[in-house]
Formats: C-alpha cells, structure tokens, sequence
C-alpha cells in the first residue's frame, strides 16, 4: 500500500509539474486573432472574469477561465483597467493581462447604463478624467442646444450603451454620439411600430419605452408591461405607475413612496393625470423601444409584483384585486 501511495503522489506530481509547464508555455505563446488588430472594449467595473469573457468575445481568443487563472497568478487579478484596446498578431495571454494591468488603451470609455436618468449620464460623463468637459458649467437646455437638438429637454434622448473616446475629446462629442444613437434606434423602432398604437409621434413611444424600462423586472416582461400602458392609454385610464411619481418628486426621493406622493399633483403623477407625463423619465435600451413600439397582443389592464421579479397580468380589476391580496398581502 505504501509503495502504491508513493507511486500515486509521485504521478500526482509529475502531473502537476506538467501542467504548469504546459500552463507557462501557453501564457507565453502567440494567439492567433480573429483579425489584426482587433478592438476589444473593457467595461467599467468589471471583475477579472467579466472582463475575460469581454477579451473573448472581443475577438481574442483566451478561455476566461485560463484568462482569470494567468491574471490571478500574475498577481494582476485586481489591477485590470476599462478602456478600449488594441491587440495585433503576435500577442501572447501574458502580454494581454499586463497590457491590461497597465491601462495601456487606445480608447476610453464612459458607460451610461439602461434606466438612468440623465442626471447620472452627466455625473458619468463628468468623473471621466480623460474627457475636455466643455459642458460641466451648461444647463441641460444649453447641452442640447451645444449638441444640435432642437429638444430643450435631455432625458430619455441618449442611447445608454458603452462610448469609446480619445483621451482630451470633448464631451460634446460624447454626447452627440449618444444622442444621434437614441434617434436612429427611435426611429428604427418607430417605423416597424405595430398598427394603431396611442401614440402621436416617436417621442410620445419614447416616452413609453421609458416607463417600460423602469417598471419591468423581468426582462422578458417588456411587451406585457408595455401593452398594459397601451390598453390604459387607448381607454383613456390613468397610467398609475409609480416610476413616474418619483421621477416627479426629483432628486430628493429618499426611496419611499408615500400616499402624499402620489396624490401631489405634478405634470409626472400618473395617478392625477391621464395620458403620458411630459418627457421621458429614463435613459431607455433597445428592448424597451421595441416593446413601446410592438407591445404584446393582451388585454391585461393591470399588473402586480409577484415577489420574485415577476408580474401576474390582470384583464379585470376584481382580477387583480385577486391578486394583490395574494402576492401583496399574503391572503390566500
């Protein structure tokens, strides 16, 4: 048993030994690229992981399971940075981590993120320290009019995505970038929009799509949320959803909707008014457009978290009754 054991351990070893020979010697072999050079965007907070499955899918061809191993034994787990990078033939897994690990970019980025307000795009596009910030003393009005809009109003008219820029680009460009984004994907939207939808103009579905991309807890419920809006706004039924109360009341939201909020009368209360608040109330993404613009065939009026990121669609309001004293109130 004793020589067994040893002859075990000893094969273990040898195994080992070569695996971590064989690991060296990949880290420091060149990878063959999609093309040369390929461009590969890096997100902001991204764990080591995240960002191994970017380098992939960028066109990079390192497993991120070996990416995350080689970053973690290099001692460079923590220190890979956001950017945009280049890579051309020849690079080998090892240069990759450390060229990450020195924020060697060729681009930055700035990443606005689906369902912020605009007040956060700003504050986003102002922390980046590789931006000129020629807007930072602008109000919003004058942002839009420096940029070419004929809005005066910013919110829900910029594309969230992941912007790439030149280290000392003016942060105009940025936001023309975005918001030229918003109006061709609006407009993409717009004319593939189903028949007989209550909406006048593609900022009226705009503004819908916002509300969508704030109310929705699964993704996959967009089209229904959105259709219960539609079904409301064609019987002329207040839209009564809380998203735009609070997008109402401002900054000063401390997270809980009380009953004054939402009989305070403002142009966003949804619960006072009939009909689509004033502008949007978020930065929509491309689902939520497209749910604006071709809801679901239903005619659910009403809809109620279930308690775990999904809704139940009513057509009656005792239906609903239903089912808030269920998933809201725990009665049988």
């Amino acid at each position: 048993m004793k020589r067994l054991f040893s002859r075990l351990v000893g094969a273990l070893v040898v195994f080992a030994v070569a695996a971590a020979g064989g690991f060296a010697w990949w880290a420091h072999q060149p990878l063959t690229l999609s093309a040369s050079p390929v461009e590969v965007i890096v997100k902001p907070n991204s764990g080591v992981a995240s960002v191994g499955r970017q380098i992939q899918r960028g066109g990079v061809p390192m497993d991120p399971r070996l990416f995350q191993l080689l970053a973690r034994l290099t001692g460079h787990g923590a220190d890979l940075k956001a950017g945009g990078y280049q890579f051309e033939t020849g690079v080998t897994p090892l240069d990759v981590i450390e060229k990450l690990a020195r924020g060697e970019v060729s681009h930055y980025v700035v990443t606005v993120i689906e369902g912020w307000e605009f007040r956060k795009m700003r504050a986003a596009v102002d922390a980046s320290p590789a931006l000129r910030h020629d807007t930072r003393s602008m109000t919003d009005a004058e942002l839009m009019q420096a940029i070419g809009a004929a809005e005066t109003s910013p919110e829900g008219l910029f594309f969230p995505d992941t912007y790439l820029f030149a280290r000392g680009s003016s942060d105009i460009d940025l936001y023309k970038h975005a918001y030229r984004a918003m109006q061709k994907r609006l407009n993409d939207a717009w004319n593939a929009r189903a028949p007989d939808l209550p909406y006048k103009t593609p900022y009226e579905a705009l503004i819908m799509a916002s509300i969508v991309e704030k109310e929705t807890g699964q993704a996959g419920e967009r089209p229904m949320i959105a259709a219960v809006f539609v079904n409301r706004l064609r019987k002329n039924m207040m839209l009564q959803t809380d998203p735009t109360v609070i997008y109402g009341v401002g900054p000063t939201f401390d997270g809980n909707l009380r009953k004054r909020d939402l009989q305070a009368d403002t142009p966003y209360n949804t619960y006072t008014r009939t009909g689509l608040p004033p502008t949007p109330i978020a930065l929509p993404g491309l689902a939520s457009l497209a749910a604006a613009t071709t809801p679901a065939p239903t005619d659910a009026l009403y809809f109620v978290a279930r308690g775990d990121g999904s809704s139940h669609f009513s057509s009656s309001l005792p239906e609903h009754n239903r089912a808030v004293d269920k998933y809201q109130r725990g009665k049988p």
